[in-house]
């Protein structure tokens, strides 16, 4: 999580990052702030949902930055066991529940056989 952090620039977003992936990653369907908000900190849903919408809407971190994180740490566990011959990606699709979601594109679904709704990232 630190080199994530240290991805998203200012020390303001580290704390809200690592609650953002922590909501990610609790039980639960819905993964838009405010249900995660409600799971990370019942006890102050409204402030923890501002913290969250600003980092994910607002926050000016660069994707790029985040991503060469990612892809730096993943790299280093895979070339542990030897050099990488290939890099297969199984995206898992989840098929979209709801009709009402905002930042969402039709995409194809190998669970459904039949096209989905995805989120758009930034």
């Amino acid at each position: 999580m630190e080199g994530l952090a240290k991805a998203v620039g200012h020390a303001d977003r580290h704390a809200p990052l690592k609650a953002y992936c922590a909501g990610l990653l609790l039980p639960g369907e819905r993964k838009s702030v405010e249900p995660m908000a409600a799971r990370l900190a019942p006890e102050n849903v409204r402030r923890t949902h501002q913290s969250l919408h600003h980092l994910v809407a607002d926050a000016p971190w660069r994707d790029e930055a985040v991503l060469g994180s990612v892809r730096g740490q993943v790299l280093t566990a895979m070339k542990r066991n030897g050099p990488v011959a290939a890099w297969i990606v199984d995206d898992t699709g989840f098929p979209k529940k709801g009709t009402h979601s905002v930042g969402v594109a039709r995409q194809s679904c190998g669970q459904l056989d039949k096209p989905r709704t995805t989120a758009k990232w930034r």
